[in-house]
């Protein structure tokens, strides 16, 4: 599953909270600098898919009429680009070795600022890190669906989109995340 931007702080906390809970860490400066510091990788390489991305759908929009002569499919057009692309711009498209890649980063970032020791492999903790990614991906879905079904059932109607919608969506989905341990 592809990790949007307003996921990242809630992947972050949910690796600094595994971080510290796994028993294989200490923290040199507290849950709330580790979460930062996950936050601030995981942010820069859902840039980078951005931008490739927003590369893409320009490409695209000038070869707009040659693709509609052509018959061409608009979404495989934008994979295949994107495939072609995606070396240039650092991504990795193959999710299991992107976040792969991610929580190394996180583990290199989080030991070169001393704010984490362990004395276990770094294979370990980098699984760690890896697997509060994939925990969050899964449960992520089943978290949204229990604050639409709660949003459905309120009394007040909301209309999806709207800022008061946002809102409550945002606050329930906290309170969800806080029943799991994952913020």
């Amino acid at each position: 599953m592809k990790i949007r931007l307003p996921h990242a702080p809630y992947i972050a906390r949910k690796i600094a909270i595994d971080l510290l809970n796994s028993g294989y860490v200490t923290f040199t400066e507290g849950v709330d600098i580790v979460a930062q510091k996950a936050e601030e990788v995981l942010t820069e390489d859902l840039k980078k898919e951005l931008a490739l991305e927003e590369r893409v759908n320009e490409i695209l929009e000038e070869n707009e009429d040659e693709m509609e002569f052509m018959r061409v499919d608009r979404r495989n057009m934008f994979w295949l680009v994107k495939k072609k692309m995606a070396r240039e711009y650092d991504v990795i498209l193959s999710y299991e070795d992107r976040f792969n890649k991610v929580a190394h980063e996180i583990l290199d970032k989080l030991y070169d600022e001393d704010l984490i020791n362990y004395s276990v492999s770094e294979n370990v903790v980098k699984n760690v890190i890896y697997t509060a990614i994939e925990n969050y991906i899964q449960s992520f879905e089943e978290i949204e669906d229990n604050v639409i079904e709660k949003i459905d059932k309120m009394q007040r109607k909301l209309i999806p989109g709207t800022d008061e919608y946002n809102v409550v969506f945002e606050r329930l989905y906290r309170e969800e995340l806080r029943k799991r341990g994952m913020m």
